[in-house]
């Protein structure tokens, strides 16, 4: 039987943020509520994903849900079969010898095309993408990869502190021009970073927490452009009292070196 081309998009879609994530199918296991093997059949195309598996993959890779979930949409269609069309089985007389006149199910599906298409231009913000908290259907990472001090140094994307539910936005803070950074707290993971937005190439971000002697460092690619970036993790198990952030402008003629906090 050969796979809906829906289903293999799907599935490689779903691979592509796995392979962004970094984590294995252990992983996966571990931070998700579906099993190792489970994952590998959904990653492959050998089963149909259910919708909270793609919301979980999602939030692990932090990518805005929305696009992945219209695209499920179409697969689990194609999929359970109910775009098989309908004019397959025959139209039905009506009394008096009438004929009924059918719609193909082939129209309709490409109706649907086109509004999942819609969609997805309408998804396509101005705004920052793959935000590591945002999405209001995704859901909690049942199992953070650190707590504390293991949590040190670690992304908190990567590691599942920043999903949906699980973050207090301590402080935002204006920097120069369209800078703006964020500070965050992850209970589970007992640890603060900062999330930025409207950084530029360059650009240096620190985040100092007392007791720990170096500060966590991000420097600004162009890669980060168009999305939020994130500082490395600092545990705080004590508390965020005294947790200050700094952004310097990697032009001079944006500003000297601002600190918050």
């Amino acid at each position: 039987m050969t796979l809906p081309a829906e289903c293999g998009h799907l599935a490689a879609e779903l691979r592509r943020l796995r392979l962004r994530t970094g984590l294995s199918l252990a992983d996966l296991g571990r931070r998700t509520p579906f099993s190792k093997s489970s994952w590998e059949r959904y990653l492959n195309a050998k089963q149909p994903p259910p919708r909270q598996a793609v919301e979980a993959l999602c939030a692990l890779a932090r990518e805005q849900p929305g696009e992945l979930l219209a695209l499920w949409e179409l697969a689990d269609t194609a999929w359970s079969g109910r775009a098989v069309p309908t004019s397959a089985t025959g139209p039905r007389p009506l009394p008096g010898g009438r004929r009924r006149r059918t719609v193909p199910a082939v129209a309709a599906v490409g109706g649907i095309t086109l509004i999942v298409t819609a969609s997805l231009l309408l998804l396509r913000g101005s705004g920052p993408q793959h935000a590591d908290g945002a999405g209001s259907t995704e859901k909690p990472i049942r199992n953070p990869g650190c707590s504390a001090a293991s949590c040190a140094g670690k992304d908190p994307v990567r590691m599942g502190c920043g999903g949906a539910g699980m973050v207090t936005d301590l402080r935002t803070d204006a920097g120069p021009g369209t800078r703006q950074l964020e500070l965050r707290y992850g209970a589970l993971c007992q640890a603060v970073w900062v999330r930025t937005s409207g950084l530029r190439p360059g650009d240096h971000v620190e985040l100092f927490v007392p007791g720990v002697p170096e500060p966590q460092e991000l420097w600004v690619s162009e890669a980060d452009l168009g999305r939020y970036a994130a500082t490395p993790m600092a545990p705080v198990p004590r508390g965020t009292a005294g947790v200050r952030s700094c952004v310097t402008p990697g032009d001079p003629a944006d500003g000297d070196r601002v600190c918050f906090g």
